[in-house]
């Protein structure tokens, strides 16, 4: 009840929403939005991310019932083609058509695009394990699961138009209408405006641009025959599902804000939440599904444990971050830093551990004697993509360790090797050590020679520090980036004893000779 952590902040909210329970016993409602008109991506996971561990942390303060809807909204119409798609062409003959309509571009068997976008979402979300219930829009719309909240909203029609026309532009606000009809004879969502003609009924009328005659038609827009406006959907959800909790990005401020005076004037209540700054690709700019830019669900997971992603997730919500291949090392040890921190930390510190949210309450005990950036080290400087070969240094460095009782430290050698593979190899490049460089590196060389080769890393690392010192490097930071450049063939690298350790005192004097030969 006292932790600043942010994921129990945000159950208090839904303590003092509900200070006696949700009336006739029902479970708080989490949602989370997908919008299936592109692949899904790390943007989209962490918001199911973060809305899971704002549930969990509601379950150490409650006993009241919980569920979280995933839900994705594929009855909106699909306005324009995401760059990343196959079939453009294919695609382009089925703009504005509902995306669970719109023919599956990939070579798969699912009946639509998104069909195919939605199992993908499942699929990773099953991957991380959470508890979820996925609701797509179609379903709810067709099997008429939102047809008395359809019927509230052409009841209240005016009150929805006094709320959304002051906010659209003169040209925008002659047309627009909460009700989206879906053509009857096209079949595709359309922008038009619309007449309530029969509440209890659903019936409106409009003029469909795609019927040959051109006369005003009426249509019911229950069990599927229409799509309201995003806001007006949003709120439509909300009311129709017993929503209480739903984060957003800060990009929907706006909608959050209309969104919520339309379901009060639904007579129901908005949901609790927060806006969360959004991520930024290697380039600063937002990611989007539709241009496809930033990293892939299947791209981090290639790259780094799933674990990681999820810590880097917790981090800062309300703090744009970057989300690209170069944050992935960090992310993953520090990630195993504070999960080697929490089993020591008083209470206090393990319930504003990120571990704590990550594991839901419960972080493994994980031994992880090296770290992906050592290992990445090590990867550049045995120049192979030989597992055992990496285990044969691994084991100089961490006697007893093996693949079988170090199952995670086997995973992220794999990691490593995919990382250096994809994004390190092309950018090495050692240069040739200066005069004074060369010196110190010489004196290196020498105290290392007097070394036993199971010399350990601390030792090892005095005696660089004290030559660093010697040499009159200053700052001694110079000291360590000249090792980098000259014997790694990078800006920044690891510890250089905890280096040396683990590649071996004859390995790293072979590369401090290779380096001389060059000065």
């Amino acid at each position: 009840m006292q932790s600043k952590a942010w994921p129990y902040e945000e159950a208090r909210k839904l303590l003092k929403r509900y200070p006696d329970g949700k009336p006739d016993g029902r479970p708080i409602i989490f949602e989370t939005g997908y919008g299936p008109s592109g692949l899904p991506h790390l943007g989209t996971f962490q918001e199911v991310a973060r809305t899971t561990m704002v549930r969990h942390a509601f379950s150490e303060l409650s006993d009241y019932p919980t569920k979280l809807i995933a839900y994705s909204d594929d009855m909106d119409g699909m306005r324009k083609i995401a760059e990343n798609l196959p079939n453009q062409a294919m695609l382009a003959g089925h703009l504005d058509e509902p995306l669970c309509r719109v023919p599956n571009p990939f070579d798969t068997d699912y009946k639509s695009f998104a069909a195919h976008n939605n199992a993908m979402l499942r699929a990773f979300l099953d991957r991380f394990g959470f508890e979820y219930e996925f609701l797509a829009s179609s379903d709810c719309y067709l099997g008429g699961r939102f047809d008395d909240t359809l019927r509230l909203v052409l009841e209240r029609y005016s009150k929805i138009m006094d709320i959304m026309l002051p906010t659209l532009g003169e040209e925008r606000r002659a047309t627009y209408s909460p009700v989206l009809p879906i053509s009857p004879t096209s079949g595709k969502v359309l922008q038009v405006p619309v007449e309530v003609v029969d509440v209890a009924a659903g019936l409106v009328c409009f003029e469909d641009p795609s019927d040959p005659g051109g006369e005003t038609i009426e249509h019911s827009i229950l069990s599927g025959g229409a799509k309201l406006q995003w806001k007006v959907d949003w709120a439509l959800r909300w009311v129709a599902l017993g929503v209480d909790y739903e984060m957003s990005g800060k990009d929907l401020i706006d909608s959050v804000t209309q969104s919520s005076k339309i379901t009060r004037a639904l007579g129901a209540q908005p949901p609790e939440g927060f806006n969360y700054e959004l991520f930024l690709d290697e380039n600063g700019q937002k990611i989007s599904k539709t241009k496809g830019n930033g990293v892939t669900i299947d791209e981090w997971l290639t790259h780094a444990p799933p674990e990681s992603l999820s810590f880097y997730i917790y981090g800062n919500p309300k703090k744009a971050k970057q989300l690209s291949f170069g944050i992935i090392p960090k992310a993953v040890d520090e990630y195993h830093r504070f999960l080697d921190a929490y089993p020591t930390q008083e209470i206090k510190e393990q319930l504003g551990n990120p571990v704590h949210h990550v594991h839901e309450g419960d972080p493994p005990s994980v031994d992880m004697p090296i770290s992906f950036a050592l290992l990445l080290n090590l990867v550049a400087v045995s120049n192979t993509d030989d597992k055992d070969l990496l285990w044969g240094f691994v084991q100089r460095y961490a006697p007893g360790a093996s693949p079988e009782n170090h199952p995670g430290l086997d995973s992220l050698i794999g990691h490593a090797l995919a990382y250096f593979r994809d994004f390190v190899a092309d950018t090495l490049e050692r240069r040739a050590p200066g005069e004074k460089e060369a010196a110190a590196l010489r004196d290196l060389d020498a105290e290392l020679a007097e070394m036993p080769e199971d010399a350990d890393a601390e030792t090892i690392q005095n005696a660089v520090f004290a030559i660093g010192k010697q040499h009159e490097f200053d700052p001694l930071r110079d000291w360590f980036k000249a090792l980098y450049e000259t014997l790694l063939g990078a800006s920044q690298g690891p510890r250089m004893g905890s280096f040396t350790a683990l590649y071996g005192i004859d390995n790293v004097r072979k590369l401090i000779a290779e380096a001389l030969k060059t000065a």
